[in-house]
């Protein structure tokens, strides 16, 4: 805490680039560091995990399965969860989520270390952080606004928001999987557990002003409707949910097959899926730099046009590539792609929602990323399992492709919108 007390004192007395100004934000700079150390435990967690269950039962509809199980929650919690998120202190809500899946994560190490780990305790931790998660993710979108004291450094941090989680993805992976070659998957469980604290120290640090008044204390389910009431009116705003869904659905489940192309299509083993997953990683950061930097371009639309397009294109090349260093230059530029995608969108959604809207809305945006990965998972692990991996991530590319081309065609005003 006392470098983050120096760090807050000297800051403010730079004069930082677009890219980086909501760095300047004393609550805000607490939220980028603690995320970015807490996401690296996650992306060390998820590599481990998915090469536990392959290495356990040799089944590609297995690692589908538990990717089921851990977002399946968030289908029945999310739009409920995102109604919590606009009633109560969304710092208190995270700081609860946060030590659940500290403990899951300590849980998951010791059954490992000690030999004791099954697939159907795999699942069931799966499921656990997945509850979690579905009250976390409304709490985590909608509390940037509480983050930033000028509203026009918004956009930039929705923006730093996709930097930190990349940045976390380039380097948990690699860590990971050095971990998981050197030391065994139980070390990547374990130290995933403790690097909760940082982000849970950071929520502890923040200075936020008094509570904003809150909704109405209307039943739950009536002001879930008001949410999905909003969307439903706004047409650029029910399109990119839609766009997102999509692209989430058949596309980003390409990335529960990637220890299948590590073992069977690449042939690279634990260390090469670690890679894999890194140059995604690198991709997306350069794409979340790209759009943080852009926070004062106005033609949003068009750059929600060139991710959308970017990423299936990049995706579908990729489905045949047989060359370890084509395949990190595809998955580079399919992060690049997809992050362009989702930071701006999600960017457009933010600028457009009321404050008090705001979580429910929120929800529905996640919802449609979160929601959608499980049955996208289980897709993947079926189609890879009857048609090959080749196959499927093909197919799902083209479909993700297919659906941009229709939206931004047939909906001229997404493709002009402006901020």
């Amino acid at each position: 805490m006392r470098i983050c007390s120096t760090f807050s004192f000297s800051l403010p007395k730079l004069r930082l680039p677009t890219t980086f100004v909501a760095l300047r934000h004393r609550n805000y700079r607490l939220w980028f560091i603690g995320q970015v150390f807490s996401l690296m435990g996650t992306w060390m967690q998820s590599v481990a995990q998915g090469w536990v269950v392959y290495q356990m039962t040799g089944s590609r509809l297995a690692l589908g399965t538990i990717a089921f199980a851990g977002t399946i929650p968030t289908l029945f919690l999310m739009l409920p969860a995102g109604a919590v998120a606009d009633r109560v202190s969304r710092r208190s809500l995270m700081l609860i989520t946060q030590v659940v899946m500290m403990l899951s994560a300590f849980v998951l190490a010791a059954l490992s270390a000690t030999g004791t780990l099954q697939v159907w305790l795999i699942a069931l931790l799966a499921f656990v952080n997945g509850i979690a998660n579905s009250f976390d993710a409304p709490a985590r979108q909608a509390i940037v606004v509480e983050l930033v004291d000028d509203r026009q450094d918004l956009m930039n941090a929705i923006a730093l928001n996709s930097t930190m989680f990349n940045l976390a993805r380039i380097v948990g992976p690699a860590i990971g999987g050095l971990i998981l070659a050197g030391l065994g998957a139980a070390w990547c469980f374990g130290l995933n557990g403790l690097s909760f604290l940082a982000i849970i120290a950071a929520l502890l640090g923040m200075r936020l002003p008094p509570a904003t008044p809150r909704p109405a204390r209307q039943p739950l389910l009536q002001q879930v409707a008001s949410g999905l009431q909003y969307v439903l009116k706004d047409t650029v705003v029910r399109t990119i949910i839609l766009l997102i869904a999509v692209s989430t659905l058949f596309g980003l489940s390409y990335s529960t097959l990637m220890p299948v192309y590590a073992v069977d299509v690449l042939r690279v083993g634990e260390t090469g899926l670690g890679i894999l997953n890194t140059a995604v990683g690198t991709g997306a950061l350069i794409g979340s730099l790209t759009v943080a930097s852009l926070s004062r371009f106005r033609r949003k639309g068009l750059l929600l046009l060139t991710g959308s397009l970017l990423f299936p294109l990049a995706l579908l090349l990729f489905a045949f590539s047989r060359s370890f260093p084509l395949s990190l230059a595809l998955l580079t530029v399919v992060g690049l792609g997809w992050v362009t995608q989702v930071a701006t969108g999600n960017t457009l959604v933010q600028t457009a929602v009321p404050d008090e809207l705001r979580g429910r809305v929120m929800a529905i945006y996640t919802l449609m990323f979160f929601g959608m990965m499980p049955f996208g998972s289980l897709l993947a692990g079926a189609l890879a399992q009857a048609l090959g991996p080749t196959t499927g991530v093909a197919i799902c590319a083209g479909v993700v492709l297919a659906f941009a081309l229709m939206v931004f065609l047939t909906i001229p005003a997404l493709r002009r919108r402006e901020t």
